[in-house]
């Protein structure tokens, strides 16, 4: 029971900028050194995305529909679930117990891996049958040759993902926030050297999951955290594994979503290059997630699990807020802005030069209104963090997983070329990320309390700030060149971009938005 001084109207709004114990790193430091790495891998991620467009579409249809199940099994037992699971319980344990408990978890990975290898090498064909559509527009056995030879990096990954875990726990966040770069300068080195054919492609892959695996190992070796992979088990082994669970099960709920979402574009109704046009808009939005949304969040997690340790509610609800707020704040913008400049945010990635063809046309239409969903699931993903620093997964991978159902409904009901066509993957996001945004936010409140009549205070004042930052900068488009090509689509979206984001911090300014000089004293103090 809540004393009315800790009731939710009277929390404070943390400063993240700052920790009052002085053991502890900055969480505003952490969070910089988690954004720059996130911007570096984000921004050669754009590179290697626009290398890959300039193989024939063919190809990178195939490719991208090969590279979903190694990408479908590291959800289920890599990174997200992993990760978000392991820290909670490695943060518990005495120095001693961590490094037993890492080479348990090491081991554990390596043996499933192993026999994942062994099943997606095998099952390659029926794999494939179940990616693609019953008239597919890609070449099915282009597509079993590419899973076979993807396969590895599903260990590669499996194995970074244990290194970041670990680091991250100790709140060392650099090196595993720039193992991606090194995995796309590997790719990229590859991919311009390499004939374009479907296994140099894949094997151009294969290399970047090495560079980034082998660029953590000096930090586990400095900091003394290189785990000894063992299959002797650890008494905390099976609380990692049972909190696992239900990670896996909203991953398996998520990637469902993109099995779903692939066997839709491969149909035969929509031309050959849709899967890519697809790709190339995930490449722009996760670019943005990761850099305003996931970066504060794996900055902030392993903060939230030592307050959940010390039993320090009144702090962990503020920070939550504040959290949130930071986020939104430097979501809206990007999300308004990436709704009126997506063909000019696509020609970016547009090597081949093609300007007119349909997965230049497929990639604006689908990142136009995806952007749209930035702003609800980046709180989602706050709160999510949340309830998982405090090992309370259950309720929120149910809701997770429902959502993730739902919107699949929602894509069968939009998504027909005689209702919204492409559109329809982002309007549907949006409406469940709203959905889902309820749901968390009700369960916290249910739980720890929560300051709704602050949140949404400050929703009323960003929320509007950010629709004139995206129509300053469509008016801005009416004077530019067209998008189509890398040139004229990067000047585009920097001119347009850079003034609609002096118009949003300049009215957040007049109306003394808090995060506005919390952005200026971290730049300062850089």
């Amino acid at each position: 029971m809540r004393s009315s001084s800790d009731s939710p109207a009277s929390l404070p709004i943390i400063d993240i900028t700052f920790d009052s114990k002085p053991p502890r790193k900055s969480a505003a430091r952490n969070t910089i050194i988690v954004m720059l790495g996130t911007l570096g891998s984000r921004l050669s991620g754009l590179v290697r995305q626009g290398v890959i467009n300039t193989f024939p579409p063919a190809l990178t249809d195939a490719f991208l529909v090969a590279s979903r199940v190694p990408n479908l099994l590291r959800e289920l037992l890599a990174e997200g679930a992993l990760v978000n699971s392991f820290i909670p319980v490695y943060k518990s344990l005495p120095d001693a117990d961590r490094r037993k408990l890492a080479g348990a978890v090491t081991g554990v990975l390596i043996a499933v891996n192993l026999l994942l290898l062994a099943f997606g090498v095998l099952a390659a064909p029926l794999l494939a049958d179940l990616l693609l559509s019953a008239k597919p527009n890609v070449d099915r056995d282009t597509v079993v040759y590419m899973t076979r030879l993807v396969m590895p990096f599903l260990m590669l990954v499996s194995l970074y993902a244990i290194a970041m875990g670990i680091l991250n726990a100790d709140e060392h966040f650099r090196e595993s926030s720039f193992g991606p770069i090194a995995f796309n300068i590997a790719t990229i080195a590859m991919l311009l050297v390499l004939p374009h054919s479907a296994t140099w492609l894949a094997v151009g892959w294969i290399v970047g999951g090495v560079a980034q695996l082998l660029i953590q190992i000096p930090a586990l070796r400095k900091y003394g955290l290189l785990p000894r992979p063992s299959l002797r088990g650890h008494r905390a082994l099976r609380r990692v594994l049972v909190n696992m669970v239900p990670f896996t099960l909203t991953a398996g709920a998520r990637q469902f979503l993109n099995l779903v979402v692939t066997n839709f574009l491969s149909s035969s109704q929509f031309p050959r290059g849709t899967i890519t046009g697809y790709a190339n808009a995930e490449t722009i939005f996760q670019m943005s997630m990761g850099l305003f949304v996931m970066s504060p969040a794996l900055a902030i997690f392993p903060r939230f699990a030592a307050l959940r340790a010390e039993g320090d509610w009144k702090t962990f609800r503020a920070l939550t807020l504040s959290t949130i707020r930071s986020v939104v704040f430097l979501s809206a913008p990007i999300s308004a802005l990436l709704c009126v400049l997506a063909p000019y945010a696509v020609s970016v990635l547009m090597f081949s030069g093609d300007a007119t063809g349909d997965k230049f046309r497929a990639g604006s239409l689908i990142l136009s209104t995806w952007s749209l969903a930035l702003v609800p699931w980046g709180i989602n993903t706050i709160l999510l963090r949340t309830f998982y620093a405090r090992e309370k997964t259950r309720e929120a991978v149910a809701i997770s997983a429902v959502s993730f159902v739902c919107e699949v409904g929602l894509y069968a009901l939009l998504t027909p070329a005689q209702r919204l066509g492409l559109a329809g993957f982002g309007v549907a996001s949006t409406i469940m990320g709203i959905a889902t945004c309820v749901a968390l936010t009700a369960m916290y409140r249910a739980q720890l309390g929560f300051p709704l009549k602050q949140l949404f205070a400050y929703l009323a004042r960003v929320l509007p700030l950010a629709l004139v930052a995206g129509l300053i900068a469509w008016a801005v488009t009416r004077v530019l060149p067209q998008p189509g090509r890398p040139v004229p689509g990067a000047l585009g979206f920097g001119v347009a971009s850079a003034i609609g984001l002096a118009a949003y911090l300049g009215l957040a300014v007049a109306l003394r938005v808090p995060e506005v000089s919390g952005v200026t004293r971290r730049l300062l103090r850089r």
